[in-house]
């Protein structure tokens, strides 16, 4: 008998070898197959009561998994990069008061051990192909959310994928969160188009994150219900609850208050769908 040949380079995820969607499974939420999840927190964990907090409110709102940054890649060096340990810590202690699994974005594979309480390791898109930091991911048995590079392709992100996925670990979750093009008016431009791509290139599940890819709160809402309308399988959105005074990337959060009034919406998109 003869096997599949596969031309492209990935072969892993591959959606001519593996023709079921995958479904990846973090702290009993199911991503992928169906099953839509909700990821929302801030950019920043900034202190207990913050967290906390927000947690608590994103929770009631119909989130299943909770973000916040412990480990903060910034452009300028003198921006707030995050609490590190500590932030991890904090992050920790919502996900008891609230029982919310939490995805956080690891910088380094020297920091793996601190993240033995974090439930999805994310990849920023600017270590999208920092190989050394994927292939250690690949070792682990945790998800891996990978989120598309600014000026990287399908086919790279794919390939990214694999990097993870043929050192073992097949738990990976693709982001697309806006690339970079000519467009002033939007921190990125969201490739909606990548969603029904990429879902019929590979069985890996698919989410959108409209807070990157727009970079303005206001736009976040339309973006990510559209983002549902094109099938993804889930959303990342930034929450904050005094976005004006955020230690990052508050322009484009949504309050409480806000994330709710979205989540509704979504929910009476999904069940059109």
């Amino acid at each position: 008998m003869y096997g599949i040949e596969i031309d492209e380079q990935y072969k892993c995820c591959n959606r001519v070898h593996n023709t079921a969607d995958m479904v990846i499974e973090a702290g009993g939420v199911k991503i992928g197959g169906g099953s839509f999840c909700m990821i929302a927190g801030p950019c920043s964990v900034e202190s207990e009561e913050q967290i906390v907090g927000i947690a608590k409110a994103v929770k009631a709102a119909g989130a299943g998994l909770l973000r916040g940054g412990a480990f903060k890649p910034r452009t300028s060096p003198y921006d707030f990069s995050g609490l590190k340990a500590e932030g991890l810590r904090l992050l920790s202690i919502a996900k008891k008061e609230t029982g919310l699994p939490i995805v956080s974005e690891i910088m380094s594979s020297a920091d793996l051990e601190l993240f033995e309480d974090v439930d999805i390791l994310q990849v920023g898109a600017r270590n999208m192909q920092n190989f050394e930091l994927l292939a250690q991911l690949g070792k682990i048995n945790k998800p891996v959310l990978l989120k598309r590079g600014l000026g990287n392709t399908l086919n790279e992100l794919l390939m990214s994928a694999e990097h993870i996925m043929s050192k073992g670990n097949s738990q990976v979750i693709l982001c697309e969160r806006g690339i970079r093009t000519f467009c002033e008016h939007t921190r990125n431009t969201l490739d909606l188009s990548a969603v029904p791509l990429l879902k019929e290139l590979s069985c890996l599940p698919v989410i959108v994150d409209p807070s990157h890819a727009t970079g303005i709160s206001r736009l976040v809402p339309p973006m990510a219900l559209a983002a549902a309308a094109a099938g993804a399988d889930g959303l990342m959105i930034e929450v904050h609850n005094d976005p004006q005074h955020a230690l990052s990337d508050g322009p484009q959060a949504l309050t409480p208050e806000q994330y709710a009034d979205l989540a509704e919406k979504i929910r009476k998109v999904r069940a059109v769908l």
